[in-house]
């Protein structure tokens, strides 16, 4: 027997004379594993998947198998993690500290190493900074935050998630939905944004700057909608801080350039910044504080330990020297050089991802093996990371790859999938060329 609650407009089920409230309004586990499983068995059948490597050389790893590869798809977009400048950072920290961390919340009490790098990272990215362990962990506390009022005036602001909003956000909904209204809306569906916007006097949206598939923020309306409608945004711009930007601003803080108390920014300080940890972004003390007492998994007794503090130390020195404007425009050269070698769904785009399209998972798995036993490690990328029927290779470029490495890569992928397809009859979704 169904009934409708009378607090919202959730269906709930009579059982025993007890109500319960339908489930997966927001997650569905169980259909997400139906769907993905066997792809998943797939790819580890195939040794793409579960791998344990030890680091040969510079973006060179051999696995458990003993194949050597070259990475394709790290996120270290400037290829700063071997650095020896931020490997000697994180060596010399533990020496300095003569500990790795200091076990508490560090609300309480923290390693003053830790205040200075917060300091500098402030001073790098001209906002109130706050380091954590990760972005998730920086998403889990400050999200419901936000949903509850605290940073809105005590309003309980409407939260607006697009679709493609990465994981490490999108599995707060249902904490958020414990404090307010959420809604999911299409990817850059700024039309849709706008109409809610019109309808409620405070709304946050929660999206990337750069996707992890690909996408791009509309910067350029999400701006126009700060400016009409005071639209409060949550933006995760990890794949762009460092690799594009100012002194690695990233790609939300160019345009961007002040943050007052309407805009958040997290970021993650272990891909292109080459260090370890989060980063948020706030326009106030006041916001630093409140997270700092009521973010729970921002702050529990984990804090990023000296040798994270010391290389991030390092990566900041690095970002005010010539060589770090010389490795922005060395990652820009190698995504213009793929660009005119494969065609994708972000030719042009400023992002280092490019998703090389198989459609079938099984398809993307095969290649992705072909490419492991012949010196190239990549991700086979299926459902639920991607929409189904619209699985792919996902490549991602940096700073330090040679030009004859990337063309080498193009033109071995381009060859397996063309003979691929012309064996199995397939068409791809969206095609590859050659220039």
């Amino acid at each position: 027997m169904l009934h409708r609650s009378h607090d919202s407009d959730i269906l709930t089920r009579e059982f025993n004379g007890v109500y319960y409230m339908n489930n997966n309004k927001f997650i569905n586990y169980k259909k997400v594993i139906s769907i993905s499983e066997n792809d998943w068995e797939n790819a580890e059948n195939n040794k793409i998947s579960g791998l344990d490597v030890k680091v040969s050389g510079i973006n060179y790893m051999t696995d458990q198998y003993g194949r050597d590869f070259h990475h394709f798809c790290t996120t270290s977009y400037l290829g700063l993690d071997y650095h020896n400048d931020i490997l000697n950072g994180a060596i010399d920290a533990i020496k300095e500290t003569g500990s790795l961390r200091i076990p508490n919340s560090k609300n309480r009490c923290k390693l003053s190493i830790l205040e200075n790098y917060e300091q500098e990272l402030s001073a790098l990215f001209n906002a109130e900074c706050l380091s954590t362990l990760s972005c998730s962990s920086a998403s889990s506390g400050i999200l419901p935050l936000l949903a509850s009022g605290v940073f809105t005036g005590n309003v309980n602001p409407v939260m607006v998630f697009d679709k493609y909003s990465h994981y490490s956000m999108n599995h707060l909904k249902p904490s958020c939905a414990d404090e307010t209204d959420v809604i999911t809306i299409p990817h850059n569906d700024m039309g849709y944004l706008e109409d809610i916007c019109k309808r409620h006097k405070k709304v946050v949206y929660v999206a990337d700057g750069l996707y992890s598939m690909g996408g791009v923020a509309d910067i350029s309306s999400i701006m126009y909608l700060k400016e009409r409608y005071g639209l409060f945004t949550y933006l995760d711009d990890s794949h762009a801080l460092s690799a594009i930007g100012d002194k690695g601003c990233g790609y939300i803080r160019s345009y961007i350039k002040d943050l007052d108390e309407t805009s958040i920014i997290v970021a993650s300080l272990a891909k292109s910044f080459a260090a370890s940890g989060g980063l948020v972004m706030l326009g106030s003390r006041n916001q630093k504080k409140l997270i700092h007492r009521y973010g729970g998994p921002s702050n529990w007794s984990q804090s990023l330990n000296s040798a994270a503090i010391g290389a991030g130390r390092a990566s900041i020195r690095i970002h005010y020297k010539p060589e770090f404007k010389e490795l922005q425009e060395k990652l820009k050269k190698n995504i213009q050089l793929f660009d005119s070698l494969i065609t994708t769904d972000q030719l042009g785009s400023l992002t280092a991802i490019r998703l090389i399209q198989c459609g079938d998972a099984s398809l993307a798995n095969k290649t992705a093996a072909f490419l492991a036993e012949n010196g190239f490690f990549t991700s086979s990328v299926f459902f639920p990371v991607v929409p189904q029927g619209r699985a792919a290779i996902r490549v991602t470029l940096r700073a330090d790859m040679d030009s004859d490495l990337i063309k080498r890569f193009c033109y071995l992928i381009t060859d397996f999938l063309r003979e691929s397809l012309y064996q199995e009859s397939a068409t791809l979704n969206s095609p590859i060329s050659v220039a």
